[in-house]
């Protein structure tokens, strides 16, 4: 059975190419079940190997590009994190019709964050910015640009893009309070230190809880150095209301960041829904709950969106 695609020119995947992947590159786990993994990502297609394994397939080119990248930084990263992250355990290379670079990955147990049900959602905040607060302070020497490594102006074009695309579907209120949101975070001072190593992805398909704690981060695709802001996008995409302040309290993000965050969830939330909401249902329904939560956010604390 094939995985369903979700861009152009996206590769077939399925169970039966990963025998054959794995039986011509790892002999040794050839005899192993291989079983999909339901998952809203968008970047790979993940297969269980065994009971403690994951193949993960490059769904697109620059995914696949993340892969040397992850190879290279997150046996260095792991042992510095409070909690468990993938490690690689073998990378395969184009084979069997499959054109790019793979990997399998040990399995971490765990369940993703069901948006408005955590079980403890103010010691899951402090573990999100534990583990941000971890992850922000590790040497950064010859660490490679985070895929959102750029400034949130340079973001404004493609942003306003999708207010306009989405309008009819978000709404004239909606879309106003999107655009009165993002002129807001773009007037924000800049981050004015030092690139620090960001996750860049923390939403709930990139978190695994265990009784209600983080468990796990994974998909370190758009891993790299940048602005610590862009981190803080878990306070919309994961946590309810009530518990960012508790989010905020503990990473110490002061205003501007705040703001900056704000801008990195709701311009990431508006392409995500623009381009995933006929092939990603999942994800356009986490996106549509990120920008409802920012605005939600706004209206709660009087915030004209003009």
């Amino acid at each position: 059975m094939c995985a369903a695609k979700m861009h152009a020119d996206e590769p077939d995947t399925g169970e039966a190419l990963v025998h054959r992947l794995i039986s011509a590159r790892f002999p040794r786990w050839a005899g192993l079940p291989v079983a999909p993994v339901a998952s809203a990502g968008t970047s790979n297609a993940m297969y269980r190997l065994g009971e403690d394994m994951v193949v993960r397939l490059p769904r697109t080119a620059g995914a696949a590009g993340d892969v040397a990248r992850e190879h290279t930084w997150l046996p260095r990263l792991a042992p510095e994190l409070p909690v468990p992250i993938p490690v690689p355990l073998g990378k395969g290379c184009p084979a069997e019709g499959y054109p790019w670079p793979w990997s399998v990955y040990r399995w971490l147990d765990g369940e993703n964050p069901a948006l408005g049900r955590l079980a403890a959602p103010d010691a899951f905040a402090r573990d999100l910015a534990e583990f941000a607060a971890a992850l922000h302070g590790l040497d950064t020497v010859g660490g490679p640009a985070s895929y959102r490594s750029e400034a949130l102006a340079a973001r404004d074009t493609e942003t306003r893009a999708a207010i306009a695309h989405l309008h009819g579907i978000l709404g004239p209120d909606a879309a106003h309070g999107a655009t009165g949101t993002w002129d807001a975070a773009l007037r924000a001072p800049a981050w004015s230190g030092p690139p620090v190593w960001i996750h860049a992805d923390l939403q709930p398909g990139n978190l695994l809880t265990v009784d209600g704690r983080l468990s796990a981060v994974i998909d370190f695709g758009c891993v790299g150095l940048g602005d610590p802001a862009v981190d803080l996008i878990a306070a919309w995409y994961v946590l309810p209301a009530e518990a960012r302040g508790t989010f905020r309290d503990a990473v110490r993000a002061d205003d501007a960041s705040w703001a900056r965050g704000r801008g990195w969830a709701l311009s990431t939330a508006l392409l995500e829904l623009r381009y995933y909401r006929d092939t990603n249902p999942a994800m356009a329904s986490i996106a549509r709950h990120v920008i409802h939560e920012i605005l939600a956010d706004q209206e709660r604390a009087g915030v004209s969106p003009v």
